[in-house]
């Protein structure tokens, strides 16, 4: 097992060590939190240790899971780096490039591997319509959450749309050509609602909305491509595709069929792929794990962290 230590247990912390208490391939040495009441009451209620210095912990663990507010992310990332520990670090990977490509020199120079906690990549939906987004061409994604204070250290393209971006990201192997998007300040110092149009080289166009402030939850994503529709919602954890095919001889009575401008007859088939229950969070930290033990590319490696913070920040120059 390797042994793991926790920064910051707020929300997302808290989630964070319960799991780690299920996961197999983890021993839970403890948390540092600079909130000394904050430490106290979950020490008490997790039963876990809470340490007094960020090094005496960092000094007992492999593995380090940053979970802190974005501003601490590359001060604890260095430090465990240097004390040859591997670190998991929630999205986005920092606050800025410059601080992500020291992250990545280093681990890269100590021999050691990072995983960035963008979780929608071990979504069950996402992971079960996967195999069937082979070439997408257009691709519209909807990312919306009721106000909370939490998170609003960000804009809301770091906070929610980055999810999105590192999703697209990982389907779509061209370079982006262009950016054009809007950001709108309504309740916090940061803009809180924003749009974005992505074109790549390759032709293909995603447009993401993401919103801190709806009346409604919605995490969902459609993927375009000839020849088929895939629809994932990340919040539901349900996905469909629809499959369009050139009319067979036998064609399924069933099935529904429709005419293009050429006269050309076809078939439309529509699947919904079995998903396997699984908890996203849980998925991820084992992955690393597994990353770690067999000495792999994590699947959200540190890299593919800055590929989608260097694609928000772009977004965000360009409102």
């Amino acid at each position: 097992m390797l042994n793991i230590g926790v920064f910051g247990v707020g929300h997302l912390g808290k989630i964070h060590l319960n799991i780690l208490n299920e996961s197999k391939y983890y021993n839970l040495i403890g948390f540092y939190d600079p909130d000394l009441n904050n430490a106290k009451k979950v020490s008490d209620l997790y039963n876990c240790k809470s340490f007094n210095s960020p090094k005496e912990l960092i000094l007992r663990c492999d593995v380090i899971d940053i979970v802190t507010p974005t501003l601490f992310h590359h001060q604890i990332a260095i430090q465990a780096l240097s004390n040859n520990c591997h670190i998991f670090i929630e999205k986005p990977i920092t606050k800025n490039l410059k601080e992500a490509k020291e992250i990545i020199e280093l681990a890269n120079s100590n021999g050691l591997l990072g995983q960035v906690g963008h979780v929608e990549r071990f979504n069950p939906a996402f992971i079960a319509s996967k195999a069937s987004i082979t070439n997408p061409m257009f691709i519209e994604s909807h990312r919306l959450s009721e106000f909370n204070s939490r998170g609003t250290d960000v804009p809301v393209v770091l906070d929610l749309m980055i999810h999105d971006i590192d999703i697209i990201l990982s389907l779509v192997k061209s370079p982006i050509v262009s950016i054009n998007a809007s950001g709108v300040k309504v309740i916090s110092s940061t803009p809180d609602i924003a749009n974005a149009r992505i074109e790549f080289k390759n032709g293909c166009v995603a447009n993401l909305t993401a919103s801190r402030i709806s009346m409604k939850k919605m995490r969902k994503s459609r993927f375009f491509q000839k020849d088929a529709y895939i629809s994932v919602d990340f919040l539901t954890k349900k996905s469909e595709i629809v499959k369009i095919k050139d009319l067979p001889v036998n064609s399924d009575k069933m099935a529904l069929t429709l005419q293009n401008d050429n006269g050309e007859k076809k078939e439309i088939y529509f699947e919904n792929p079995k998903i396997n229950e699984s908890n996203a969070i849980l998925e991820e930290l084992n992955s690393f794990a597994n990353s770690i033990l067999n000495n792999k590319k994590p699947v959200v490696d540190l890299n593919d962290g800055f590929l989608a913070l260097k694609t928000a920040q772009r977004i965000i120059d360009s409102y």
